[in-house]
């Protein structure tokens, strides 16, 4: 039975079933019958111990035993990852995979080919079965009562995951959306336990649930909940959706690593600042820059700036936060932000096209949390609209050569995306990207590094009571509009 993914259907859940799952309805169609490119397909099998050794024998002021401690670390709070980085290089051709964000609940199920044939359902049943049941399995969980996958997008997965669930439990899983503003939603809490309205209007409890929930989950699932929750909300606002505090979290923890030869790599970043304090710190790069709302994901609420006339209409904006982030902007290099140390970024892009054309590229490393470790689960790629061009005195549309985020939102508030852009890692796609082994290692490091620095900043954001620390959280991240979202 094919799961109806309905728009227009009433706020209700859904009883997804064992035996619903059908593979043309969690993947996009050119992913369905790709083929993984064997590289690709060698590094999501590759052994610990063999990462290990790669990476120490082409770093060797890292030591094996803090690497390998690292990618065996458990996160309490953070085990669902997804990184997006790039693959810049310097003018001394140093390449480097850097961290743009990491994301909670993030997508890639969808976009990336079978490791295997046989293994019909994917990286869905592998993070399920390694992340999700051990999760949920554990001798505290006594709660009565249903699974549930809540969702306000990306319904591919979310059902696709919603389908999984039922098989590996063998039994119903209710599926629900759950989006911003719905005055009357068909998720509510009581004493901290979730409950889930059906169609004929009654309410039943959720032992465990999996979210997708992307938009500001903090202003729907309170902090404190007797329901598990895969990811809980406090490693959304501790940086897996919050970008003010996930800077913060990689700074903090690249102190820790000062020792081990490990770190972080990043675009400069300057937090906490103040509308009115943009253009000084735009000038500062350099007069190239990239502006973040900090809590808005899918390529919204960023800015890339190479012009007066883009800052001009930023500034003309208005927005209900008051605190932004800034980034120096990785471009071309004639015209890349400069950071405090003078040096420059820019983009390795994708090979050249039969024009000669490279595009702007990222690539989305989705890792989880296992009993043997943080281990890698889907790989895929998205390219920018326009080529990159080595000059912009023309006025050229900065963001149309640099943003390679998919998602497009509708006049009606649902959610698309531009598959056209999509690279997938296919044994076609794969190529463009010019990408090697050792780069897909140093992307899955830079990964499990910022997925620790957020679980570590979540497990600081709670006492030894599991309260969250309000106090110390307004401390770090002063935002009054974000403060009134949470729900504790």
């Amino acid at each position: 039975m094919s799961v109806v993914l309905d728009k227009k259907a009433p706020s209700a859940a859904k009883i997804i079933r064992k035996g619903d799952f059908e593979a043309h309805s969690h993947w996009y169609a050119k992913a369905l019958n790709a083929t993984i490119h064997p590289m690709v397909n060698f590094f999501l099998n590759l052994e610990q111990d063999r990462i290990v050794s790669r990476y120490c024998h082409l770093h060797p002021k890292v030591k094996p035993k803090p690497l390998e401690k690292l990618l065996n670390y458990q996160p309490k709070y953070f085990m669902w990852a997804g990184a997006d980085l790039l693959n810049v290089t310097s003018a001394g051709g140093k390449r480097q995979m850097v961290v743009i964000e990491n994301n909670s609940c993030p997508s890639g199920q969808k976009s990336m080919p079978l490791r295997e044939d046989h293994q019909e359902q994917g990286g869905y049943r592998i993070l399920i079965e390694k992340t999700f049941k051990p999760f949920i399995d554990s001798k505290k969980n006594a709660l009565k009562g249903a699974l549930a996958v809540v969702y306000d997008k990306n319904p591919v997965e979310a059902s696709g995951y919603a389908a999984v669930l039922a098989e590996v439990f063998n039994e119903p899983v209710w599926y629900v959306e759950f989006k911003q503003f719905d005055k009357d939603p068909a998720v509510r809490f009581e004493d901290g336990l979730m409950y889930v309205r059906d169609e004929s209007k009654k309410w039943h409890p959720v032992r465990a649930a999996f979210r997708y929930l992307t938009q500001r989950p903090w202003n729907r699932l309170p902090l404190h909940t007797k329901t598990k929750i895969l990811n809980p909300v406090i490693a959304c606002l501790a940086g897996g959706r919050n970008k003010m505090m996930a800077a913060k979290a990689y700074d903090i923890f690249n102190g820790e690593l000062e020792d081990s030869g490990l770190r972080i790599i990043t675009p400069e970043t300057i937090w906490d600042v103040s509308k009115n304090e943009i253009p000084i710190w735009v000038r500062k790069m350099g007069g190239q820059a990239v502006v973040k709302v900090p809590y808005s994901n899918a390529g919204q609420g960023v800015f890339t700036i190479v012009s007066e006339k883009e800052l001009e209409k930023f500034m003309s904006l208005e927005f209900e936060y008051d605190r932004f982030i800034i980034q120096s902007l990785i471009g071309n290099y004639n015209w890349s932000s400069k950071s405090t140390t003078g040096k420059r970024l820019y983009h390795v892009g994708t090979v050249p096209n039969s024009k000669g054309e490279t595009y702007v590229a990222d690539l989305r490393m989705m890792v989880h949390a296992t009993r043997e470790g943080i281990r890698p689960l889907c790989v895929y790629a998205r390219r920018a609209k326009t080529p990159l061009v080595d000059s912009i005195a023309g006025g050229n549309d900065s963001w149309e050569m640099l943003g390679t985020n998919l998602s497009i939102k509708l006049e009606n508030g649902d959610w698309d995306s531009d598959t056209n852009r999509l690279l997938l890692m296919d044994r076609r796609d794969f190529n463009k990207l010019g990408l090697g082994i050792d780069d897909l290692i140093e992307g899955y490091i830079q990964t499990v590094l910022s997925m620790i620095a957020i679980d570590k900043m979540a497990q600081t954001l709670v006492n030894s009571k599991g309260k969250f620390r309000m106090q110390l959280f307004k401390s770090l991240n002063n935002d009054e509009a974000l403060i009134r979202e949470i729900l504790i």
